[in-house]
């Protein structure tokens, strides 16, 4: 089966700051990758270049068939393969949770109302927030909220999910609801690259865990890997708990 993602010797800078060096990796699609390191190690920058949200200086990425370092791109049929989650939820305060999921339907697929409707109250009920329909999002807690952002993703049917540290800003209780609704998308099958320091998520449902030191990946491999690192940089990252 080909990959479903191939970033092929990828690098970006910030200025004068190299933030991704000759990075390369395949996604197989229905696998979920962990990608972990310390902060600032280029975890995050190599996903947002995923879904084109940053661009590369060099290199070459495909992901869902899209060329996304060639000229031709389409940014829209991208962004409709590829969902993508952040620690912050980004929901619209003025909407209800309802209203909030079905706007990208009824705006880029130009669905009509009764059919988004009926999306949006599928993958509520998937994240088992059905009942939370028509509150809005002050009256939800982070990881419902967290919920909702990932809902709202599956609204549009992607071939993968990409998620940026979405644990991170909540407290152990609600990481815990946040998990286990991304561990059932994983059983069904979902594609998923995950931006994590959730060390026991990633050892009990990643198929690969990628471990990115300076920019670089420096190991990569099953997830047993985190049990028995080859590198020094990666027995310290895992003994520090981090």
């Amino acid at each position: 089966m080909s990959p479903i993602v191939e970033i092929d010797n990828i690098s970006k800078c910030f200025g004068s700051t190299r933030v991704l060096e000759g990075v390369s990796f395949t996604v197989r699609k229905g696998s979920v990758v962990a990608i972990i390191g310390q902060s600032g190690s280029g975890k995050s920058t190599a996903l947002r270049c995923i879904d084109r949200l940053e661009t590369v200086d060099s290199g070459h990425i495909k992901v869902c068939g899209h060329d996304v370092t060639g000229p031709g791109l389409d940014l829209h049929q991208l962004r409709r393969d590829v969902g993508i989650v952040f620690q912050s939820y980004n929901l619209f305060p003025h909407l209800t949770v309802l209203q909030n999921i079905m706007l990208a339907p009824r705006l880029v697929q130009k669905a009509r109302k009764p059919q988004a409707r009926d999306t949006a109250m599928a993958v509520l009920n998937q994240v088992g927030l059905a009942d939370k329909a028509d509150h809005y999002p002050s009256q939800l807690s982070g990881g419902q909220q967290q919920r909702v952002a990932i809902a709202r993703s599956l609204a549009m049917s992607p071939q993968l999910m990409l998620f940026d540290e979405v644990t991170s800003a909540l407290d152990p209780q609600l990481t815990g609801e946040v998990l286990r609704v991304m561990e059932r998308l994983a059983a069904d099958g979902m594609t998923m690259i995950l931006v994590t320091h959730e060390m026991a998520f990633a050892r009990k449902v990643a198929d690969e865990v990628i471990f990115m030191h300076r920019g670089r990946v420096w190991e990569h491999g099953p997830a047993s890997i985190l049990d028995a690192p080859a590198t020094t940089e990666l027995r310290d990252f895992v003994g520090n708990g981090l």
